[in-house]
């Protein structure tokens, strides 16, 4: 036998070997019991949130990928590091199956990220404790396929707004509860002034309004969204489009029906009918402010029902403004969007940039055949 021959019959027992090595250590393991399990598995997912949390991630964030994964947990029965192939395929094909894609889609991220921790920090004690090797049951021939933000938003046109907020004015006249259903209409009147997102007007102090700078004035919104769930994203937005005179009356003729303390630090801009220990106003929750805008709408607006969201008069805002002849530089500063082509989802309903070239193809069609016939 050469040399070589020798050295290579080596290395391969010494393959061999290893292998075995593994073979065993996969074989000899302690079962822990379902107690230890249990702990374990509440232990797994505390460690998931605080590194999520170091990672820079957003509250929000961290609460809807816990949300999904107690979702799947519940329908799973069993610990999540169970989950094969075939289970997924089960429950995105079938349980989900008639989902909307974002739901999908989100469900999935935030599981493979889940099983990426796991294996990451802990493979070594599943491994001892279950005899599992972790393995994703995510894989490239089950991933759900397409795009969060892919749903076509089309906002209301600028009569239709227009009607649905002189009728909600009108009704706050006679309205039996004045002060919460005239925070509703501002709050809501404002989305589609500057576009806030509904929780960042939900986080507004009064504080928040700066009377004094610009022409107009700006709100501090200090809880923007960050981009990829990222922490708070701050931006000044001016008080264009008649925001401030919203702004404005509001202030002057409702809040004090809330609350007789406007110099109080951190007193909310939309306050709730409910109280705090010393007597101040809550903060309004976001759902507050969604039920007033869909209440409204099923009155005033009947065509759009309960289709009219506070994110759909963001699409508003944004389509009126660019009608108005604002940059995409501009729209995209007021929305507190990262990237331009977000802003460019949010008016490309409103952009013309076909039906132009058309026009300007047949004018060109139309001196060609002109010339032609002289």
């Amino acid at each position: 036998m050469s040399d070589r021959s020798a050295v290579g019959s080596n290395v391969r027992g010494l393959g061999l070997a290893a292998l075995a090595v593994v073979r065993d250590m996969r074989e000899h393991w302690a079962p822990a019991s379902a107690e230890e399990l249990e702990q374990f598995e509440t232990d797994a997912l505390s460690g998931f949130v605080l590194a999520r949390a170091s990672a820079g991630l957003a509250d929000g964030t961290i609460r809807g990928d816990v949300g999904h994964l107690d979702q799947i947990r519940t329908w799973f029965g069993r610990p999540l590091w169970d989950m094969e192939p075939a289970d997924a395929d089960a429950y995105f094909g079938k349980v989900l199956r008639g989902s909307p894609s974002g739901t999908r889609l989100a469900r999935s991220q935030a599981l493979s990220t889940y099983f990426m921790f796991l294996e990451l920090r802990h493979k070594v004690e599943l491994h001892r404790m279950t005899g599992r090797v972790i393995e994703c049951p995510i894989d490239e021939m089950n991933k759900p396929r397409g795009a969060k933000d892919a749903q076509l938003r089309i906002p209301p046109s600028e009569p239709e707004v227009g009607a649905l907020f002189a009728g909600w004015g009108s009704e706050l006249a006679t309205c039996r509860k004045f002060a919460p259903t005239a925070r509703n209409y501002t709050a809501s009147k404002l989305l589609s002034q500057v576009g806030l997102r509904v929780s960042e007007a939900c986080g507004l102090d009064l504080d928040d309004i700066k009377w004094d700078l610009g022409r107009f004035g700006k709100l501090h919104v200090r809880h923007g969204k960050g981009a990829r769930g990222s922490g708070p994203r701050e931006r000044m937005v001016p008080l264009i489009n008649g925001a401030d005179r919203t702004l404005r009356w509001f202030i002057e003729d409702v809040w004090g029906q809330f609350d007789d303390d406007h110099t109080r630090p951190g007193a909310p801009l939309f306050p709730s009918e409910r109280k705090n220990a010393d007597g101040s106003s809550r903060r309004v929750g976001d759902d507050a402010l969604r039920n007033g805008l869909k209440d409204a709408a099923q009155v005033h607006l009947p065509g759009w029902g309960k289709k009219l969201t506070p994110h759909i008069l963001r699409h508003f805002c944004a389509s009126q403004l660019y009608g108005s002849g604002l940059d995409l530089m501009a729209i995209q500063e007021v929305l507190g969007h990262s990237w331009i082509a977000t802003t460019m989802r949010y008016i490309h309903v409103q952009q013309t940039r076909v039906e132009d070239a058309w026009v300007a193809g047949t004018e060109r069609a139309a001196k060609r055949l002109e010339g032609l016939v002289r």
